[in-house]
């Protein structure tokens, strides 16, 4: 079947009453313009409402991906920042909004940076800049910025995004770890949730998506025990002056 067959019908299940997660017009516009299928490689998956891994990396279902960009709300020309681009879906239909020269893109993993830009150039958005960093220093050098997506949980809005804001912008993530919502965040640091969701926790220097140790709140549980385990009570403590009780 012809890809654009695909993603009319993959559309109008996520526009219809039952999902009901695709709700405005430039939205559903834009998902229908951009082939999903240069970003998903699994050609059963490009279409289907499923997520699956990739390149080491979560590929976002298309209906997780319509609730984040609903969230998003991007207008025509706005300045957009995409942080943990993945392999650049998102980025994409973000660009068939405000324009690829628009889009800044940042990623942790070096392979998914590149992994991103191949793709983006497949799908024609060659222009949308896609840079290695880690993603909760964001990319200062571009900002301020209308929006900024998210694509991973964190416990609290990382400072350095919510500085990149312009003063009406709009910061879109999961907030939490175990219990997560979808929030919106505004340049006042006032917070909208909206709904649950189960992202993966957003990854910091030195950490990779690829890495056998990519859980943050895994590898802060590990260190947490070590120190327990390392530290001395009672009689162990050899700075307690016994003489002196």
């Amino acid at each position: 079947m012809e890809p654009a067959i695909l993603r009319d019908d993959m559309v109008d299940s996520l526009e219809h009453e039952a999902k009901r997660v695709v709700r405005s017009e430039r939205i559903g516009l834009a998902m229908r313009e951009v082939p999903r299928h240069e970003f998903v490689e699994a050609e059963r998956a490009a279409y289907a409402d499923i997520s699956h891994q990739e390149h080491g990396t979560r590929v976002l279902s298309p209906s997780d991906a319509a609730r984040l960009l609903e969230l998003l709300d991007v207008e025509p020309e706005q300045s957009v920042l995409i942080v943990g681009v993945g392999v650049g879906y998102t980025a994409a239909v973000v660009a068939e909004i405000v324009g690829a020269r628009n889009v800044h893109a940042v990623d942790i993993t070096r392979s998914l940076v590149y992994q991103a830009r191949e793709n983006l150039a497949a799908a024609g958005h060659e222009e949308v800049l896609v840079d290695w960093r880690d993603g909760a220093e964001g990319l200062p050098e571009y900002a301020p910025y209308d929006r900024i997506l998210l694509e991973a949980a964190a416990v609290r809005p990382p400072p350095a995004l919510h500085d990149q804001l312009a003063a009406d912008g709009k910061l879109v993530m999961p907030h939490g770890t175990g219990e997560q919502r979808l929030s919106v965040v505004d340049a006042n640091g006032d917070v909208e949730e909206h709904g649950n969701a189960a992202f993966a926790p957003l990854l910091v220097e030195g950490e990779q998506a690829d890495a056998i140790e990519r859980n943050r709140t895994a590898r802060e549980d590990r260190e947490h025990a070590q120190r327990s385990a390392e530290s001395r009570h009672g009689w162990e403590r050899d700075w307690i002056d016994w003489d002196g009780v």
